[in-house]
Parts: C-alpha cells; sequence; structure tokens
C-alpha cells in the first residue's frame, strides 16, 4: 500500500479532536506535577505505590510524580490550646484547672506524626498528655500548696508536660495555668483560716502597742520620779525661807496664837 492510499485511510476529521485531548491530558500533567507549599507549612508525600515518603517538602513550588504522588499540608507554625483538667491533690482535695499551652510540631518530623497520628493529634496526643501531666504533679502536693506554690508547680507540669510530648515530636512553646477551682467546703476553710491568721495578727500588733505604751508610762513615771529626787536634793533651807518670803505680803497675822517666827528684816533691806 502506498503513502498516499495510508492518508487517504486516516480520519483527517478527527484530527483537531485528538489534539484538543492531548492537550487536556498534557494540562492535567502539568497541573498534577507541581504543590504550591504555604507559609508556615511543610508538605507530606504520599505515594500511591509506596506509602509515606521520607521526603519532607519545604515551602513554595515543590514537584510531585503526577497521578502518583500526592501532598499532605502539615501547619508547623505555633497554635494554642485551652484544656479543661481535674486532678486530686496530695491531701485528696479535688481540683480542676484550665491549661493554656502553645505548641507547634516538629517540621522535621511532619512525616512520622502523619503516619503514627494523623492530623488530629491535638484531641489523640497534646489533650490527654496534658490530662496526665497534671495529674501526676497535682498528686505531689497539696490543696494549699497548688496556691502558695503556684510558679514551682507550673513549672513541674510544663517540664512533665514537654518531656510526654516531644516523644510525639510536638515542641512545647509556653504553658500556663490560667485557674485552679477548688470545692466549696475547701475555699470555706481557706477563708476561715485567713480570718483567723488576721485576728490572730491583729492581737499580736495590739498586744506589741500594749506593752509598747506600757514602757512609755514607766519610762515617763521613772523621769518624774527622778526629777523629784532631783529637786529634793537642791532644796536648801535657805531656799525654802526665800520662797517664804516672796509668798509674804508684808502683813503679819493679826490673830497670832503663837510664837511669831522671826525674820530678819536686815536680810530684807537693798544692800
Amino acid at each position: 500500500m502506498s503513502e498516499f492510499d495510508i492518508r487517504e485511510q486516516l480520519p483527517i476529521g478527527n484530527l483537531p479532536v485528538v489534539k484538543i485531548a492531548i492537550g487536556i491530558v498534557a494540562l492535567l500533567i502539568l497541573f498534577n506535577s507541581y504543590s504550591t507549599i504555604g507559609a508556615g507549612e511543610r508538605g507530606v508525600v504520599f505515594s500511591r505505590f509506596g506509602g509515606i515518603q521520607d521526603r519532607i517538602l519545604d515551602e513554595g513550588i515543590q514537584f510531585k510524580i503526577p497521578f502518583v504522588e500526592d501532598i499532605i499540608m502539615m501547619d508547623v507554625k505555633t497554635q494554642k490550646t485551652e484544656t479543661s483538667t481535674t486532678a486530686s491533690t496530695k491531701d485528696l482535695q479535688n481540683v480542676s484547672s484550665t491549661i493554656a499551652l502553645n505548641y507547634h510540631i516538629d517540621p522535621e518530623k511532619v512525616n512520622v506524626i502523619y503516619q503514627e497520628i494523623g492530623i488530629f493529634f491535638k484531641t489523640r496526643i497534646i489533650d490527654p498528655s496534658i490530662q496526665e501531666s497534671v495529674k501526676a504533679v497535682a498528686a505531689a502536693f497539696t490543696a494549699e500548696e497548688l496556691i502558695t506554690k503556684r510558679q514551682e508547680v507550673r513549672d513541674e507540669i510544663k517540664s512533665t508536660l514537654t518531656t510526654r510530648l516531644i516523644a510525639f515530636n510536638v515542641l512545647v512553646d509556653e504553658f500556663n495555668i490560667i485557674d485552679f477551682s477548688f470545692s466549696s467546703t475547701f475555699n470555706n476553710a481557706i477563708e476561715a483560716k485567713q480570718t483567723a491568721e488576721q485576728a490572730a495578727l491583729k492581737a499580736e500588733r495590739d498586744l506589741d502597742r500594749i506593752k509598747i505604751e506600757a514602757q512609755q508610762r514607766v519610762a515617763t513615771a521613772e523621769a518624774e520620779a527622778e526629777a523629784q529626787r532631783l529637786v529634793r536634793q537642791t532644796i536648801t533651807p535657805t531656799i525654802l525661807q526665800l520662797r517664804a518670803i516672796e509668798k509674804w505680803d508684808g502683813h503679819f497675822p493679826q490673830v497670832i496664837g503663837g510664837a511669831m517666827p522671826f525674820i530678819d528684816v536686815g536680810t530684807l533691806a537693798p544692800r
């Protein structure tokens, strides 16, 4: 058969359709040959023939094998969660708390995290780890110590939680205890204790004040007694006579019932 005969047998009218189909296939291959990884994300590569791959894709445009590999986005930015917990203290008091945690997953282990935990690591790993950490630490302190040693308790829980989460490639950024809540019975006992302590402190201060005031009165009395003693030591008969003259009005008593006291008039004359 000649070349001319072959051309005549080709469906010339279908060539545009074939070209369009080839173009569509080429576009599909092109669009499935790359993936865009956003800021604060990492790409986990899943192959239909090999499952999760060791390769982790960084931010930006990344190429992949079309129709064979899929890219799963994993957020590696710092995330915040609040978890409510309940625990028992060393003295068997029930305590409720709210824990605020800032965390992020290890960017170098996102493929392992996805393979072992999936994307629901908060409910599967983080919340249970917070619950267990709070229970473990609270059991080592009394209810009153949870209040008076709050910073120490916080550091203990954070350390315990960090150790637990790092085993799952989750890293702790910040940890805070938002609130500690106790039973009404315990709260009433604490209030009564504080009231008693305040009353005892007031009584102690009143006693100190009374002691100081008594010491002041004793010191004043001693000072007055000493002053009187010094006055008595300095008084002589001459001084007493002068004081009597200062008080005499120049007249003798009209009724003399006894001997009139002798006054040396010469001593009264000016010199």
